[in-house]
């Protein structure tokens, strides 16, 4: 087994691009991310492993003659879409991160899950990502695995996460225009200050492929109204409530009191407008929560990932789709 201070690859992949990281494995040294904004392609197999890496190579040549590091002993990439569109990432990056960098142990994770590890390390908890969508996490490390809620996407689910919002306070908006109940005035104002005539909004939104990103761009526009607009401040204890069932629906399944959970993504730095009504609604909805500040991001859960693959720490469970380990450091290993 490699000792604890070698050198690891921390990879996050997403829609807004990819950031690389190294760090030691036991966590004394870690580099400044380099990042590019261009994502990883998807292609007929999912996510295009060629194109990742066409991102992280350089990117993490760079990093390691920065610290003077001839190879890497683990690795963690975490993905957005890993649990559905990662069989090309599965099939082709164990080979290339192995004979590139020496890599001997490799963790493939969905976002969620380093999500998880960067919020909360290897300890039992829930964890909510939250941005444009919408998932939580639960694990007690007790053998019984990964509890999974949401992330369904907008058009099934998401519920409580920036598209979602976004929708609803655009319904709203259309509900004024048209003067059905339920309507407000004052998003309708937000809604044409940012789209225009909205009349005209189905024909900007429906053809477009990032219709998510599209509504949670209006998400904003209902937090700065939710003071003094009711229908607002409804939608966002809504969007609470959603998050705490969606939170609680995941907790360990054993053990009695709190449970740790940490909230991360963009959606939470909205702030006040939404953290009150989850402050608000927690005791009725989800009890047991003890709501802890998240240590880190998904590219620290990655490292995290990665340095405790190295030491042969990882407690948190594999999972085919979620965290999918195919090269293990072991005493009796071949590669």
């Amino acid at each position: 087994m490699a000792g604890s201070g070698g050198w690891v690859l921390g990879v996050d992949s997403g829609g807004s691009g990819v950031r690389v990281s190294l760090a030691r494995a036991d966590g004394t040294a870690r580099s400044a991310p380099v990042s590019s904004k261009r994502p990883a392609v998807v292609a007929e197999r999912g996510i295009d492993a060629d194109s990742l890496l066409d991102e992280v190579l350089p990117a993490a040549r760079e990093l390691m003659r920065a610290a003077g590091a001839e190879q890497l002993t683990a690795a963690a990439v975490g993905a957005a879409g890993m649990a559905t569109l990662g069989d090309d990432l599965r099939a082709v990056l164990p080979g290339a991160l192995r004979e590139a960098f020496g890599v001997r142990a490799l963790a493939l994770a969905a976002d969620a899950v380093t999500a998880y590890a960067g919020a909360l390390g290897m300890r039992p908890g829930v964890v909510v990502a939250g941005g444009t969508g919408m998932i939580a996490l639960g694990t007690g490390l007790d053998g019984s695995g990964w509890r999974r809620a949401d992330g369904w996407g907008h058009l099934l689910g998401d519920a409580g996460g920036g598209a979602w919002i976004g929708r609803a306070g655009l319904d709203s908006a259309l509900r004024a225009h048209d003067g059905r109940p339920g309507g407000s005035a004052a998003l309708l104002e937000r809604a044409e200050a940012l789209f225009g005539p909205v009349a005209e909004l189905p024909g900007q939104l429906y053809p477009r492929p990032d219709r998510p990103a599209v509504l949670a761009s209006f998400a904003p526009a209902v937090a700065r109204c939710a003071a003094a607009d009711p229908v607002a401040a409804d939608i966002l204890r809504q969007a609470a409530r959603h998050i705490l069932e969606t939170a609680a629906a995941v907790r360990p399944a054993t053990g009695t009191g709190s449970c740790r959970t940490a909230l991360t993504g963009g959606l939470f730095k909205m702030g006040e407008p939404l953290l009150g009504p989850l402050r608000e609604l927690a005791p009725e909805v989800f009890p047991e929560a003890e709501f802890v500040p998240a240590d880190g991001d998904p590219l620290l859960g990655a490292l995290r990932i990665a340095g405790a693959l190295a030491s042969g720490t990882l407690s948190l469970p594999e999972d085919p789709a979620l965290l999918h380990v195919p090269m293990h450091v072991h005493p009796h290993s071949q590669m």
